[in-house]
């Protein structure tokens, strides 16, 4: 991709989230080595390499081709120091077997500004375009796909499970009469018959956030990838090195509290026991015992950042 193509890119990428934060948190400093899971725009990469320099390296990872042309470019000053990478983070062992180890992990998760904001991509209910949904779109299977082939005890399982809808089986039942007389393949199809399902709903969040955000996490499979990510960053991180993830929506910091709440416990066997069964030995500690949550000032200029929660461990 030519140099004015990824510029045009970058400029839809949004400012990273709590880059203060975690900056402050994965603790940067010469020589060491980060990888970045969720590279999208580079932002926090940019920062951590400012602050590796001058012999620091950078492993960025995305599944995204577009994220990673525009990272690419934002990171070219910095030369052989950058490795980018385009497979799920899941893989960062493969990703990192020619190394000791990482002095650093961090994972920005959910979807960019960028990619909601392009039509063609098919995250947003607020643009008019496919039901794609594709992070990664090499993948086979979009949203349409799902809505076309899934029963209704599938549909009502996704909003419930995935979007933690109240109204999951009466959309599920509206999307299969409404297929039979024909196809849901944008957005705004779908939009509309949650609206009518749904009415119009709460102030402040429209009726189709949940069964969006559900379809989006069955297309990308995201719950699985980060369960498989946290291991894999636990297997690669060296002892002292910080683990830092950015969770956007319950499930996920359910899923990154849950993991290093275990990982920092020397046993976890059931309350009663009179002897530990369970063998384990602790390999996180908690530095972050509560999410870090952005400030209201990068929430005023970013409101994306309102959700977000850090939480971050150090590996013994």
């Amino acid at each position: 991709m030519e140099t004015t193509a990824c510029a045009a890119i970058m400029t839809h990428y949004h400012a990273p989230v709590m880059l203060d934060q975690v900056v402050e948190a994965l603790q940067p400093a010469p020589g060491k080595i980060f990888l970045d899971g969720t590279i999208g725009g580079g932002g926090h990469a940019e920062a951590l390499l400012e602050r590796t320099g001058p012999d620091g390296k950078l492993i960025g990872m995305d599944v995204d081709d577009e994220a990673l042309a525009a990272a690419a470019e934002r990171l070219a000053r910095f030369g052989e120091r950058v490795r980018l990478v385009r497979a799920n983070f899941s893989e960062m062992k493969t990703a990192c077997e020619n190394l000791s180890g990482v002095d650093g992990v961090l994972l920005d998760l959910g979807v960019s500004s960028r990619q909601f904001d392009a039509a063609a991509r098919g995250f947003s209910f607020q643009r008019d375009g496919l039901l794609d949904m594709r992070m990664d779109r090499r993948l086979e299977r979009t949203a349409a796909d799902i809505l076309r082939e899934a029963s209704y005890e599938e549909l009502a399982r996704v909003f419930r499970v995935y979007g933690e809808e109240p109204a999951a089986k009466r959309l599920a039942a509206a999307i299969v009469r409404a297929r039979e007389r024909q196809p849901i393949t944008s957005t705004r199809q779908l939009a509309e018959l949650i609206e009518r399902v749904k009415g119009r709903g709460r102030r402040g969040l429209h009726p189709a956030t949940q069964a969006f955000q559900a379809l989006r996490i069955v297309v990308n499979d995201e719950l699985a990838q980060l369960n498989c990510g946290l291991e894999a960053a636990l297997t690669v991180c060296r002892s002292g090195a910080r683990i830092g993830v950015i969770a956007f929506h319950s499930l996920e910091d359910r899923i990154v509290k849950d993991f290093m709440r275990h990982e920092s416990a020397d046993c976890v066997c059931p309350p009663g026991l009179p002897v530990c069964r369970c063998g384990q030995r602790r390999q996180l500690s908690l530095v972050t015992r509560k999410p870090m949550m952005a400030a209201d000032d990068e929430i005023a200029r970013n409101p994306r950042a309102r959700s977000a929660r850090l939480r971050v461990a150090e590996k013994l």
